[in-house]
């Protein structure tokens, strides 16, 4: 499965809210949105959403994939991937599981050890710190996939497999319309929201895997 390290640590932050403050003094647009953003999302609770993800790397081909996004605090995540393939990525906070039908056995990781770069994620889901983990944040140069939308650019401080995160935002709403994860060896994840739904219902055992018949699951 494609890796997410830059969808993994980024909304762990922003879902918690935990978005730099103001600067000395002064109130710059910038600073103004990342507060908004801070009070927005402390008082969230779940967040559920579509999503598409595109992956390109150097010498290979273009790859899309979509589905359901759900989240819970603390630490829940649920991913259910529906084109080209089904597949379905789970955290109950503790551990990660992954589990493609047509290969008839799923992986199940604990939070520490997965390699999965998504792990930290549901790890960090409530936990993060931006100022801890990211040296700067500024408006990127880059365009918007939907024009009016502000786009963020947030370069991490220590080394890791991303070399930077942009974030998407619709200013109105403060909701997320895209995150793209750059990676150091050339490859970029970009994750498209829509149909954003907050503070939805939810409940533990959508979080959990109960494994259908003829179906192993195998401890990584």
């Amino acid at each position: 499965m494609i890796k997410k390290l830059a969808l993994v640590v980024f909304l762990a932050f922003v879902w918690r809210g935990l978005l730099p403050q103001a600067a000395f003094g002064q109130t710059t647009e910038l600073d103004q949105l990342v507060t908004a953003l801070q009070n927005k999302y402390n008082k969230l609770t779940s967040l559920a959403a579509d999503f598409t993800q595109i992956y390109h790397a150097p010498g290979e081909k273009m790859r899309r994939e979509s589905g359901q996004l759900l989240l819970k605090k603390p630490g829940k995540m649920r991913w259910d991937y529906t084109s080209p393939e089904a597949k379905l990525f789970l955290s109950d906070g503790k551990s990660l599981l992954e589990y493609v039908p047509a290969e008839r056995y799923a992986t199940r990781s604990s939070i520490k050890d997965a390699d999965d770069l998504r792990a930290p994620f549901a790890f960090l889901l409530g936990r993060g710190n931006l100022r801890r983990d990211f040296k700067r944040i500024e408006f990127s140069q880059e365009a918007p996939a939907k024009a009016g939308n502000k786009v963020l650019r947030l370069i991490p401080k220590r080394a890791a497999d991303f070399k930077e995160l942009l974030l998407e935002i619709e200013p109105g709403s403060l909701q997320l319309a895209r995150l793209t994860l750059l990676e150091s060896s050339g490859g970029r994840s970009d994750f498209l929201f829509a149909n954003l739904r907050e503070n939805v219902a939810t409940s533990d055992a959508q979080f959990s895997f109960k494994a259908p018949v003829g179906v192993e699951v195998r401890n990584n």
